[in-house]
């Protein structure tokens, strides 16, 4: 199998499957119980509640103009893994529509208890969001605005996701009642839970300690292709006494797989070592 081939399955295959549970967590929980989402995906919501326009339809035009954005601050490799995401969540947003509209697919709608659908709602859309980003990809939206900012302005891009999310959520009380955004923000906060279980632990990042004895040429292309600061420290191996560079440098967990494969690009006989990190502060992560 080609270089492509392996990608293919590596990470194109769990990211459709990372989209399509999302897809039908939001139409089989939130959108027939009039809940809503952060994001992109909360005004798309918006306009499906207010004027019934399609989710799939609006996802994809509100993300259409983020995209060309994204392509030139970016990168071309995040870009692509972006685009691939939010036009595979439209067609299974589409999908769903259909499978709906036909009857092949009954949504659950609460009577009385939304608690239930809250938290099956959380659980699923955390789950699909979850598969995603540990494959390394995105489903567009409010993550390419933050990266923007983040590279732009310097600002926190958790932060920007809580400030959007916190104006969208906000913005539902015009048209739903208070009681269903209280089960909301439930439902998001079930979906970070959950995230955070599937992309292996809560912790804010992951910290690469590389034995290398292309040292040098590893900070160069980690430095280029992810934009995070690299530190060269000098050492010695203790059988062979010949001098090396251990590389450190410490990546969000969705980036762990994209630095792992630039190092055994680089140089496969690389020794790694990987830790927890439970807290971040500085530049690209959280602020002092």
């Amino acid at each position: 199998m080609n270089k492509y081939g392996k990608e293919l399955l590596r990470s194109w295959l769990p990211i459709t499957l990372g989209t399509a549970i999302y897809a039908f967590g939001l139409h089989y929980f939130i959108i027939p119980n009039e809940l809503m989402e952060g994001g992109l995906t909360g005004i798309a919501l918006l306009f499906n509640y207010s004027l019934d326009f399609p989710v799939s339809v609006t996802t994809l035009v509100l993300n259409a103009p983020l995209f060309f954005l994204g392509w030139k601050t970016i990168g071309k490799t995040a870009m692509i893994h972006t685009v691939f995401g939010t036009l595979m969540l439209a067609f299974f947003l589409r999908l769903m529509e259909i499978a709906i509209h036909r009857n092949w697919v009954v949504p659950f709608q609460a009577d009385n208890d939304f608690f239930l659908a809250t938290l099956y709602a959380g659980v699923t859309l955390g789950s699909g969001l979850g598969i995603v980003f540990r494959f390394g990809g995105t489903t567009g939206g409010t993550d390419i605005v933050a990266r923007l900012l983040n590279k732009t302005k310097g600002w926190s891009m958790g932060q920007i996701i809580l400030v959007i999310d916190v104006l969208v959520i906000g913005s539902s009380l015009l048209y739903i009642p208070k009681e269903k955004v209280l089960y909301t923000l439930v439902a998001v906060f079930v979906a970070s839970k959950t995230i955070d279980f599937i992309t292996e632990g809560s912790y804010a990042a992951i910290a690469f300690t590389i034995m290398s004895d292309k040292g040098e040429e590893l900070a160069q292309v980690i430095t280029r292709e992810m934009d995070r600061g690299v530190t060269l420290f000098l050492a010695k191996g203790a059988y062979s006494q010949a001098d090396k560079k251990v590389v450190y440098s410490v990546v969000s967990r969705q980036e762990t797989r994209k630095l792992r494969m630039i190092v055994k690009e680089v140089d496969p006989r690389a020794f790694i070592i990987m830790s927890d990190v439970h807290d971040v502060l500085g530049e690209g992560f959280r602020g002092n």
